[in-house]
C-alpha cells in the first residue's frame, strides 16, 4: 500500500483577533464551531474563531500509534479533566486526570468519521423534531462528503435525497463481519463515512489503518479543520489558534467581551486578551462549554448537568488466523438491528466494525496480566466490534469547577459521572450480539473492553421548551441573553444510540440559519 502523503495544505493565517471589527465570535473549532463559522461566513459575516489548540502537524508522527495514542501528542499542557472517584464511579480510588486533545478542528480531527443520523424517535426528548433537522442533515452530509448507501440501513430515517457519494467496496475484514451477520439473520449495511474515497474529491483515502483516533496525515478524512480551511479561504474568517477562553463578560442581556489567554510564538506562556463581537457562539464541547459558562457566572438551571457520554465497549474476537494481514482500513460495516425496540424508552444502539490498534497500544491499555498474554502474533489475530448504546440523561452527571487553577490560571474541571444499571443492561445486550457475530465469523473466543473516553460527550447546556428544563431555547439561544448561542453537543437533550458528530454539524447549521435569517 502506498502511504505517501500528499503535501498538507498550509494553515490559514493565525491572525490576532484585532482590530475587532467582526460580526460574530465563535469559541471552539470542532464540528459545532466549524459548521457555525462556515455558515456565518457564507452569509457574508466577518467571523473571529478562537481555538484553544494549535493546528495538527499532519506529519509522520500523526500516524505513529505510540505518539498519538500512548503519549497523547496533542494533549494540552494546562488542561486536565478529572474523573470523580467513589462508589459507582468509572475509576475507583483517587481521581484520575484525563488528558484532552486540543487542536484546530477539535475532536473531529481524531474521529472515525462515522456519520449516522439520529432516528425520529431519538428526538422524543428534544424541543425539535427529526423533520426540523432533516434538511440540515442533508447539507451536513454534503459538506462532509459522506459516502453511504441510502436504504441499506433497516431502520434508516426518512431522507430527502441520496448520500453525496456511494459507499466504497468492503475490505476483506469488513466482508467477514458482514457475511457473519447475514448468516445470523441480521441486516448489516455500509457504515456512512465522511472520508474521501472517490476520485472527484481530493486528497483521496489511502485505506490505512491509522484513521480512528489519529489525525489524517493526507487530509482525506473530512474533519472540521478542513471545513475551516475552506471558510478561511474566502477572507471572512480569522482563526486564532492557542486562544484559551476564561470567561464571558455579561452586561444586562448581552455578552460584551470574551476574556482569555492567547498563546503563540511571541507569547508561548500566554498573554491576557479580550475579544468582542456583537454575536457570540459557544462551541467548546460538552465539557468546555459548561466550564466557560460556569466561570462566567452563568450558572442557570441545567448548566453543567445531564452529561452523557454513551455507554460503550469494544468486543474483541480471537481468530485462528491473522484478521487483517494487509493492514487495510475496514471500519465499514454497521448493525442497527433492534435499535427501535426501546423497551425502556432508550435506543439499543449500534454495532460497528472497528480496527485493531497496534500491539504496543493494545498492551498499554490492556493492563495487568493481559499485557503478557497479548504478544504481537496474538494481537494480529484479533478483530473488533464497537458497541454504542444510549445512556440516560441524569442531573447528577455533571461538570463542575474544582477551585484549583491550571497553568493558565483557569479553574480546573472535574467530571462526576456514573451509569445507571439500565445503561449497562443495554450495553450487555449489545455486546452479546457482537459476540455472536464474531463467533459466526470464526472467532474462537471473545472479550469485552469497556470504553471510558468522552469522545461522544453531549448534554450539559441542553435545549428545552421549558426554561426549568434547560438553559437554551429551541433555537440554541442562551436564555436571558440576546447574543449568546450554543452550537455544539452540549445542546443535546439526549444522546441517542449513534455517533453524535453528524447531528452536531446539522444542529449547528440549523441554529446558525436561524440567526442569519433573523428567526
Amino acid at each position: 500500500m502506498d502511504r505517501s502523503p500528499a503535501p498538507p495544505a498550509a494553515a490559514p493565517p493565525a491572525g490576532t483577533g484585532r482590530p475587532g471589527n467582526y460580526d460574530a465570535l465563535v469559541i471552539g473549532s470542532g464540528l459545532g464551531g466549524a459548521f457555525a463559522a462556515h455558515a456565518l461566513t457564507g452569509a457574508g459575516a466577518r467571523v473571529l474563531l478562537l481555538e484553544r489548540g494549535r493546528w495538527a502537524h499532519r506529519d509522520a508522527d500523526d500516524w505513529n500509534p505510540r505518539r498519538i495514542l500512548i503519549e497523547s501528542r496533542y494533549r494540552d499542557s494546562s488542561l486536565r479533566v478529572r474523573q470523580e472517584a467513589g462508589p459507582g464511579a468509572e475509576w475507583p480510588g483517587s481521581p484520575e486526570e484525563l488528558p484532552v486533545n486540543e487542536v484546530v478542528g477539535g475532536k473531529s480531527v481524531f474521529y472515525g468519521a462515522a456519520s449516522l443520523r439520529f432516528r425520529p424517535a431519538d428526538f422524543d426528548r428534544w424541543p425539535i423534531s427529526y423533520e426540523d433537522l432533516e434538511p440540515w442533515y442533508a447539507e451536513a452530509e454534503r459538506l462532509l462528503g459522506v459516502h453511504g448507501t441510502a436504504g441499506a440501513d433497516p431502520v434508516e430515517p426518512p431522507r430527502s435525497g441520496p448520500y453525496p457519494y456511494a459507499s466504497p467496496p468492503l475490505a476483506a475484514p469488513a466482508r467477514r463481519i458482514r457475511d457473519a451477520g447475514r448468516r445470523l439473520g441480521l441486516a448489516p449495511f455500509p457504515l456512512p463515512l465522511a472520508i474521501n474515497f472517490t476520485s472527484d474529491r481530493a486528497p483521496q483515502c489511502v485505506r490505512c489503518d491509522t484513521c480512528d483516533g489519529f489525525p489524517c496525515r493526507v487530509e482525506a478524512k473530512n474533519d472540521a479543520a478542513g471545513l475551516l480551511r475552506t471558510a478561511a479561504a474566502g477572507g471572512l474568517l480569522t482563526i486564532v489558534p492557542g486562544a484559551a477562553v476564561r470567561r464571558l463578560r455579561v452586561e444586562g442581556r448581552r455578552i460584551t467581551a470574551v476574556e482569555g489567554v492567547a498563546r503563540d510564538d511571541r507569547s508561548p506562556d500566554g498573554r491576557e486578551e479580550r475579544w468582542s463581537a456583537p454575536l457570540v457562539l459557544l462551541a467548546a464541547g460538552a465539557i468546555g462549554t459548561p466550564a466557560i459558562l460556569l466561570r462566567s457566572g452563568l450558572d442557570r438551571p441545567g448548566v453543567g448537568r445531564f452529561l452523557m457520554r454513551h455507554c460503550n465497549a469494544v468486543v474483541s474476537g480471537l481468530f485462528p488466523f491473522p484478521t487483517n494481514p494487509e493492514r487495510v482500513f475496514h471500519k465499514q460495516v454497521c448493525f442497527t438491528d433492534g435499535y427501535e425496540d426501546r423497551p425502556d424508552g432508550y435506543a439499543a444502539g449500534v454495532v460497528q466494525d472497528i480496527y485493531t490498534p497496534a500491539p504496543e497500544v493494545v498492551r498499554h491499555f490492556a493492563g495487568g496480566a493481559a499485557r503478557l498474554l497479548l504478544p504481537g502474533p496474538v494481537i494480529a489475530r484479533l478483530q473488533n466490534l464497537i458497541c454504542i448504546t444510549e445512556d440516560e440523561a441524569q442531573a447528577e452527571n455533571r461538570v463542575v469547577l474544582t477551585g484549583e487553577t491550571d497553568a493558565l490560571g483557569m479553574e480546573r474541571v472535574e467530571v462526576r459521572h456514573r451509569y445507571r444499571e439500565s445503561d449497562r443492561e443495554r450495553l450487555r445486550r449489545l455486546t452479546g450480539r457482537a459476540r455472536r457475530i464474531l463467533r459466526a465469523a470464526g472467532a474462537l473466543a471473545t472479550r469485552v473492553w469497556p470504553i471510558r473516553s468522552f469522545s461522544h460527550a453531549v448534554g450539559t447546556a441542553r435545549m428545552a421548551a421549558n426554561p426549568d428544563e434547560g438553559p437554551l431555547d429551541p433555537e440554541g439561544r442562551f436564555r436571558g441573553l440576546d447574543n449568546l448561542f450554543v452550537t455544539d453537543g452540549a445542546a443535546f437533550p439526549s444522546s441517542a444510540g449513534v455517533n453524535p458528530s453528524l447531528t452536531i454539524a446539522a444542529g449547528a447549521l440549523r441554529i446558525t440559519s436561524g440567526i442569519t435569517s433573523g428567526r
